[in-house]
C-alpha cells in the first residue's frame, strides 16, 4: 500500500530527537534504529573514505508512527559523508509508491523544471530509490520496494 511520510535529516541529534518525539506521541518506533555501522560496505559511493569511528553509531534510519498514519522518519546527516544541514534541507516529503512505473512517473513529473539530487537506482536495502528539488523549492524522496 502506497504511503507518504515525512523524512527529517539532523546533523548529528537524529536519536535524541526522535526519542523527544517518542515521548510527546506516546508511540513506539516502527523498528530497532538502524545505525552507519550496520550499512553493508558496498552501499558506499565509489571513493567514500571509510566512515570515522566517531559516526559509526550515528542514526542512518528510524522510523516513528505520529498521528493518524503519519509517520516520522529520519537519519544523522554527518560532514563525513558530504552533508551540511541547514534549516529547509533537512525535510524530505517521502513517497512509497506502489510500483516502480508509478515512481518514475511521480519522479519525472515532480523534477521537471528541478533539480534531481539523486537519479533513481537500486539500493542496497532494496528499494528503487531517488532525491529531487522541485522548481518550488520543495524536497522529494522517493522509495519504492516493489520489484514490479
Amino acid at each position: 500500500m502506497p504511503r507518504t511520510s515525512t523524512y527529517l535529516n539532523f546533523p548529528r541529534s537524529t536519536e535524541e530527537a526522535f526519542l523527544f518525539y517518542k515521548s510527546v506521541f506516546g508511540t513506539e518506533f516502527s523498528a530497532p534504529i538502524a545505525r552507519f555501522k550496520d550499512m553493508p560496505a558496498q552501499a558506499c559511493p565509489p571513493g567514500q573514505p571509510p566512515l570515522p569511528p566517531a559516526d559509526q553509531n550515528l542514526v542512518i534510519h528510524i522510523e516513528l508512527p505520529i498521528l493518524g498514519g503519519h509517520v516520522l522518519m529520519g537519519t544523522d546527516a554527518p560532514e563525513s559523508m558530504g552533508f551540511t544541514v541547514t534549516n529547509g534541507n533537512n525535510v524530505f516529503i517521502n513517497l512509497e509508491p506502489d510500483t516502480r512505473a508509478e515512481t518514475d512517473r511521480l519522479f519525472k513529473a515532480l523534477s521537471g523544471g528541478g533539480t534531481v539530487e539523486m537519479p533513481l537506482q537500486e539500493m542496497f536495502w532494496g528499494g528503487y530509490f531517488g532525491t529531487i528539488i522541485d522548481r518550488f523549492g520543495t524536497r522529494w524522496m522517493f522509495n519504492c520496494a516493489s520489484k514490479k
